[in-house]
């Protein structure tokens, strides 16, 4: 058997029960900040036409992912959600309701190198405003992207912040050099300002007028509006040489740091006041951020933020014997019907010891045995897994435990 054909290919993954129940436990708590926030979903397609995208990125368009389809058009796989976004809130702007409140989780592909934390279809979560262009509504989703953090219970997290306004004389090579000044260190910014074409004193005067910028209006109003919401100074702070990549970034910028993790940056996020015009002609501006997922779920891991254990069931029905299958059936479909998650086990012919050895295995946390003698009582026997305790009870007083 070829063995390649079984992998899947570099930088896309498979996820197995164990880590699809970590991703769906973060991705839950992300999505219900959203919308204690307000926010409401929003779903794009995964293929779009590559036009919508050329032009918008910046020097990262080699990473596109595009090819031409079976009718010969130039398309693209999602790159990222913000342009797509735009094109929906261009072309349904007059059924919106303006400021428009979106957030979006959904795949995004990109083809760099896979290395810890980049993949090549990676999960993006995003929440954007449109149709606002004061700075509060930068720092309302600046505040919602930290009480994502606090949420997921990281004891701190620190939002960088800058304003390309500040920065909107300097040449946008030189900004994209500057922005990577954290990865490589001053004198490579400066080495790689020049092979780009800047002379030494150039590269060194525009370093040297990013390192010395002072808080714009705009980000004073962000902080102001930040310390309002409760969140303490260590929380927030002006970072002159976050510049962020796209070339649509406008106005306020920021990202998300977690201290002491090595991963880098865990979100992003910009004032794109020019996207929807460029794409539509349409003058809506918007503000907005994207949350990187993978490196979200890997400082919650470095942090142990991660319950234990994870599963849906909260009780598995053994089956006794073939003669009993039909009351097994009748107590999970009585626990079902009261909104609780409960497995059967599928063979009637496996011993129970190794059912009960399968719930433990599963992280399944409770046990329902319905032997002749529960049968009789009306009644059943309930195996805490993690405990060892068990106990004979109703199916009523196990629905209300």
């Amino acid at each position: 058997m070829n063995k390649e054909k079984l992998r899947p290919l570099k930088g896309f993954r498979d996820f197995l029960p164990k880590e699809a129940l970590k991703r769906k436990y973060v991705q839950d708590k992300i999505e219900k900040v959203f919308q204690k926030w307000g926010f409401t979903p929003l779903e794009t397609p995964t293929l779009e036409s590559l036009d919508l995208f050329l032009g918008q990125i910046g020097e990262d368009e080699k990473l596109f992912y595009s090819f031409k389809d079976q009718g010969g058009r130039s398309v693209i796989l999602r790159y990222d959600q913000t342009v797509p976004a735009c094109r929906v809130v261009a072309q349904n702007f007059q059924d919106l309701p303006m400021p428009f409140k979106r957030y979006q989780i959904q795949p995004a592909f990109r083809a760099e190198k896979p290395q810890k934390g980049r993949y090549r279809e990676f999960l993006q979560c995003d929440a954007d405003i449109f149709g606002a262009e004061n700075p509060e509504a930068d720092a309302e989703v600046t505040a919602l992207s930290l009480d994502i953090y606090k949420s997921l219970g990281f004891k701190k997290a620190t939002a960088l912040i800058n304003d390309r306004d500040l920065i909107k004389n300097i040449p946008y090579n030189a900004l994209i050099s500057i922005d990577k000044i954290k990865k490589i260190g001053e004198d490579n910014v400066l080495k790689e300002m020049q092979k780009k074409g800047f002379s030494k004193k150039g590269a060194c005067d525009y370093l040297k007028y990013v390192k010395n910028l002072k808080p714009s209006k705009a980000v004073e109003i962000i902080f102001e509006y930040l310390k309002n919401y409760g969140f303490t100074k260590d929380w927030y702070k002006f970072d002159p040489t976050i510049v962020r990549s796209f070339a649509y970034s406008t106005g306020p910028i920021w990202e998300i740091e977690i201290p002491n993790f090595e991963g880098g940056s865990v979100l992003g996020g910009e004032r794109y006041d020019r996207l929807v015009k460029d794409i539509s002609g349409k003058e809506i501006p918007g503000t907005g951020f994207g949350l990187g997922f993978d490196r979200t779920l890997e400082a919650m891991e470095q942090f142990k933020l991660l319950p234990e254990t994870l599963t849906l069931s909260k009780v598995l029905v053994t089956i006794f014997n073939k003669d009993l299958l039909k009351n097994s059936i009748e107590i999970a479909k009585y626990f079902r019907d009261k909104g609780i998650n409960t497995e059967i086990y599928s063979n009637p012919e496996t011993k129970l010891d190794k059912q009960i050895k399968y719930a433990a295995k599963e992280g399944i946390p409770n046990v329902a045995i319905v032997g002749p003698n529960e049968v009789e009582k009306g009644m059943i026997t309930v195996k805490n897994l993690k405990t060892g305790e068990q106990k004979s009870m109703t199916y009523t007083e196990f629905t209300r435990a």
